[in-house]
């Protein structure tokens, strides 16, 4: 009887070690437990370190290109108003609807970085080519096709939304040649694909005229 006692009990042991070491790996198998909580942490603390990382030239890039594009929606709002062609006016169309977006998001950015918005920035010191058409600033611009109709607006439109386009991929250029900030050049990389691609379908529609 003593002896099936002690065998039991040996049994009852053997079984708690059993579990207690299953239960150990399942905490190192699932990653769980103080030290893994903080890695966690000091990798989300990383990675948004890393988000708001920039530079002046990513500064620059998103405050300039906020104004660039505002300039474009003005224009693309105006042809979609005016234009005699549904081409160009659909063109407009597409210009308003893609640049809004991109707008709000270097807006989160400069948020987000702590850094001015447009309205709030000292950019006297930003003179850029790629906010000039054929030597015409925007208020310009805007004057000649306002004054405009028809065919001959269109053709005005098209030449100047190219160069207008033009200057917006320069200033690209040089974000993804001196940006830091990784969705910075990303986005930079985007608008030059996008608009070389615009580029090409607007001198289309201006030889059709």
């Amino acid at each position: 009887m003593r002896l099936r006692t002690l065998s039991a009990a040996a049994l009852t042991a053997a079984a708690a070690l059993a579990l207690a070491a299953c239960g150990a790996d399942a905490d190192t198998s699932t990653g769980t437990g103080p030290a893994t909580d903080r890695a966690t942490t000091e990798q989300d603390a990383t990675d948004e370190v890393a988000a708001d990382a920039h530079n002046a030239a990513d500064t620059e890039f998103a405050q300039m290109m906020i104004v660039h594009h505002e300039g474009a929606i003005e224009m693309a709002e105006l042809a979609v108003a005016t234009a005699a062609s549904a081409e160009v006016r659909a063109l407009g169309e597409r210009i308003a609807a893609a640049q809004g977006p991109e707008i709000a998001t270097m807006s989160g950015w400069l948020e987000a970085w702590g850094e001015d918005l447009p309205a709030e920035a000292d950019m006297s010191g930003m003179g850029h080519e790629g906010m000039q058409m054929e030597g015409m600033d925007q208020e310009a611009a805007m004057a000649e096709l306002s004054g405009l109709t028809g065919a001959e607006f269109d053709r005005r439109f098209l030449e100047l939304m190219i160069e207008h386009h033009r200057g917006a991929i320069v200033m690209a250029e040089q974000e993804r040649g001196e940006g830091e900030n990784a969705e910075a050049v990303r986005l930079a990389g985007a608008i030059i694909d996008d608009q070389t691609a615009e580029i090409t379908e607007m001198t289309n529609l201006r030889n059709a005229l």
